[in-house]
């Protein structure tokens, strides 16, 4: 018997309502702040992520997903970012929309250890905005997700947030680190070791405890940010205040990948565990070029759909669409029954019906394993009467009432 690949997921019937909930509202509220949704491949070519996340970064040396053809490399999407810059610049976007808003859902692919919050196919819902520096953008773009985490229903989680600054400012960054870091070298593990020479900001990225213990010792701040870096991260925390968006500076916050400049955030629960991190997101304002487009701000993020389910607790998933189970009994009442399904499915209703032909009892069950917010009965009396039986499965009440009354009556 073959079975799933380790770190990937059968998302079952009974789970994928709260999946569409999360996408639903996700929808919802990206048209409110007038975002389109974009729709990349799942395959891209490897180098763009090389080139993109960075050569010495953790995913791309240790997890993506590499298709070898020929002399081709490809490689399943590992994050969202990169394609979608790839995309604005090979459909000319830059040219024909120039500034624009846009959003994803959708799978990505990393060959990690599996555990709790953390798969190697896991799910994304993240915007991209290109074509602006202003600082303003960086308030929406962290005030959408603030919006977006409230409409699913979840509550507290913290957003951290910090300025890496311009690119020379990361260099300057990287030299503080760098002289405040010499002298605990030895006490590093291996991988910072490593870091140390080759991508010294990762050491910041590292979940080793006794990293974590001499990171957290650091306090360098916000020396190493330009003036006009300064000025940017201000209006940026100025515009949070206003909009009261709550959130804590964490100047040892750099997220890990390469293209990040300027402000970047995370936003972590504390019933995630170890892996805590619902989402994150930052400025990119280089990798438009980099990639081979005009010079374009960009800013975005991403969460993490099985981390929001998680965050968000159970979820009474088909019940919370309102099902409607028809139960009809003997032939006439069945041909009725068809009927009434259309006519529940025309309005808008969600609704099903038994058909293996099973008693009453044995409906009432199926109707209770589907979570069923009512159950519709017709059997011989309702038939000469022209009503119907309505029973509430969640206080096991019922009522009868006219036929023709029963779309008003389920739309209360």
């Amino acid at each position: 018997m073959f079975k799933r690949v380790p770190g990937t997921k059968d998302i079952l019937p009974e789970e994928v309502s709260a999946w569409q909930e999360i996408e639903h509202t996700s929808r919802n509220v990206f048209s409110l702040y007038n975002y389109r949704q974009i729709r990349p491949p799942v395959i891209e070519d490897a180098g763009l992520f090389s080139r993109s996340l960075g050569e010495f970064t953790e995913v791309v040396q240790k997890q993506m997903f590499l298709i070898k053809r020929e002399d081709e490399t490809y490689a399943l999407r590992p994050e969202g970012t990169a394609p979608i810059v790839r995309a604005y610049i090979e459909n000319n976007l830059d040219k024909t929309a120039g500034f624009i808003k846009l959003y994803y859902i959708g799978p990505m692919f990393r060959a990690e250890r599996p555990q709790k919050g953390r798969l190697r196919q896991f799910h994304h819902i993240g915007c991209e905005v290109i074509g602006s520096v202003d600082p303003d953008i960086d308030v929406e773009v962290i005030s959408l997700a603030h919006t977006l985490l409230t409409c699913y229903g979840i509550s507290g989680y913290s957003i951290k947030l910090n300025s890496l600054g311009c690119s020379h400012d990361k260099k300057e960054l990287t030299s503080v680190l760098r002289k405040a870091l010499q002298p605990k070298l030895a006490e590093l593990c291996d991988e910072c070791k490593a870091r140390f020479d080759k991508n010294i900001l990762r050491v910041l990225d590292c979940k080793n405890e006794s990293c974590r213990k001499i990171v957290n010792a650091l306090d360098f701040g916000h020396q190493h940010l330009c003036a006009d870096c300064q000025a940017h991260f201000a209006k940026v925390r100025q515009g949070l205040d206003n909009l009261k968006v709550p959130y804590e500076l964490n100047p040892h916050l750099v997220r890990g990948l390469d293209y990040y400049t300027r402000t970047v955030f995370e936003i972590s629960h504390p019933g995630l565990g170890s892996q805590d991190a619902l989402g994150a997101g930052g400025r990119y304002d280089n990798l438009v070029e980099e990639l081979g487009g005009s010079p374009a701000g960009a800013i975005g993020f991403a969460f993490g759909v099985e981390r929001l389910l998680l965050a968000r607790g159970e979820v009474a998933a088909a019940g919370s669409l309102g099902l409607v189970y028809v139960i009809a009994l003997g032939p006439q009442a069945k041909e009725y029954g068809i009927k009434l399904l259309a006519q529940l499915r025309t309005a808008g209703i969600p609704s099903d019906t038994d058909y293996e032909n099973k008693s009453l009892k044995g409906a009432m069950r199926a109707a209770n394993d589907l979570a069923a917010r009512y159950a519709v009965i017709i059997g011989d009396d309702e038939l000469k009467n022209n009503t119907v039986t309505l029973k509430d499965m969640r206080d096991s009440q019922q009522k009868v009432i006219k036929s023709e009354d029963l779309i008003k009556e389920l739309k209360k």
